[in-house]
């Protein structure tokens, strides 16, 4: 809380009152390679990251790093419309919606390195700690599929196309 000190012109500063806190700055690098190898290689604790690595992991492997970014940031942005269901758990296992899914669950996966850079692409993209080039995109197909989508394309990565 800011008073205003008697002769109205220098403010003065509760001493009751915690000072501030400055806005938690994003770490800052050069390319999305650099954000993904400076995440931690802890084990994918929490549930919101084993999925979003499960699906970047199965929808994704060994495609562009920006294209599992890609793929990540049309779970959040799922996650968030209002559209979709309010978890990235339940977007991920929305019925119908990921091909990979199982009995409504994300398949175990074996400890490999294309899912160790799954599970760090994850942590970027809760971070946001990197721009995607699909940062609008709620949808993605295969370029092998002959999808009749009328909606806006809003990348082509990879072996992806991204749409809002």
């Amino acid at each position: 809380m800011i008073q205003t000190s008697p002769d109205a012109t220098t403010p003065a500063v509760d001493p009751a009152d915690p000072a501030p806190s400055a806005p938690k700055s994003t770490p800052s690098y050069a390319s999305l390679a650099d954000a993904v190898a400076a995440q931690s290689d802890d084990d994918a604790s929490s549930d919101e990251l084993q999925c979003l690595a499960g699906a970047i992991y199965y929808e994704s492997k060994g495609e562009p790093l920006s294209g599992q970014l890609a793929v990540a940031e049309v779970v959040i942005n799922r996650s968030k419309s209002g559209r979709f269901p309010g978890s990235i758990c339940s977007v991920v296992t929305q019925p119908g919606q990921f091909s990979f899914v199982r009995g409504g669950r994300v398949p175990e996966i074996n400890e490999n390195h294309n899912y160790r850079v799954a599970v760090a692409v994850a942590r970027v993209a809760l971070a946001d700690a990197w721009d995607s080039p699909a940062s609008k995109a709620l949808f993605f197909h295969a370029r092998r599929v002959n999808a009749n989508f009328n909606r806006t394309q809003v990348a082509s990565i990879g072996n992806h196309i991204f749409y809002r």
